[in-house]
């Protein structure tokens, strides 16, 4: 399988099971010359996944995030509570049960969903604060991400943008010079050094734009990738590992939507 940004899919098992159904392309790439043609394993007892299998995964994920989301972010606007204590523990259940996920390879119900539950949470408690500072915003975010989401999903569906080695490359390169930089701001202004990429400057909109612009990309090698696993008929289970896959992205993205809107509305 080509390599992916998203540390959801690395340390896949290097092997499917044959008869693999159709994936979200029309046509297949990965038998293509240059693609790395993937051959699955002999054909085994389990049933392979299909699309069907990734979007009802995925809807019950983003389903419940919204659910848990939206509880909290009310509740953090009637000052029902503080916003401080959901959003310091979504975030550590959140990267507690993703780092489990990933690294345990395990696609199981209950860790996908509990990390979607938590994740909701903290995206809910930090929507509170920035609803609370400029009202209709939450609303903008959620409809910009489906927008993106939508947008690459078609843009992936028609082949308008083929997923190519070198293009994994470049969004993978991308991803992680964005992220070092991400790392090297928290550094430096935790020292008191303001480097303008997250200040609500020029710079910062502008930086803010590109990295919504790569975890858009990074949409291409989540859809690529869930349609390699269909494709050579990895089992049904692991279609809530691509809806993983697909929700950490997806809360990047919104993450950085959020952000954006809020520097376009300060004054």
């Amino acid at each position: 399988m080509r390599s992916t940004s998203n540390p959801a899919f690395r340390n896949l098992p290097q092997g499917g099971f044959g008869g693999g159904y159709a994936g979200f392309q029309t046509q297949p790439q990965a038998n293509m010359p240059g693609y790395g043609g993937y051959q699955a394993p002999p054909t085994t007892g389990e049933r392979p996944m299909t699309v069907d299998d990734v979007v009802t995964k995925t809807a019950l994920t983003l389903g419940l995030a919204l659910i848990t989301g939206v509880i909290t972010a009310v509740a953090v606007l009637s000052e029902t509570i503080s916003p401080f204590p959901p959003m310091i523990g979504g975030l550590i259940v959140g990267l507690v049960l993703a780092l489990v996920i990933i690294f345990k390879q395990m696609p199981k119900p209950g860790l996908v969903l509990g990390y979607s539950a938590a994740e909701g949470v903290f995206l809910g408690a930090i929507t509170g604060v920035f609803e609370a500072l400029v009202p209709g915003i939450a609303l903008q975010a959620i409809l910009g991400t489906g927008l993106v989401f939508i947008v690459m999903l078609v843009v992936y569906k028609t082949g308008a943008v083929r997923v190519t080695p070198k293009l994994t490359k470049w969004i993978i390169g991308a991803t992680v010079a964005a992220a070092g930089l991400m790392l090297i701001n928290l550094i430096m202004s935790l020292l008191g050094v303001n480097m303008g990429l997250r200040d609500g400057s020029t710079m910062a909109i502008i930086f803010s734009i590109i990295v919504i612009g790569i975890a858009a990309f990074n949409f291409l090698l989540d859809f690529d990738m869930a349609d390699q696993m269909i494709r050579t008929g990895m089992p049904s289970k692991y279609a809530w590992l691509a809806a993983f896959g697909l929700m950490t992205t997806l809360v990047w993205l919104y993450l950085e939507i959020l952000r954006l809107l809020y520097y376009l509305n300060s004054d």
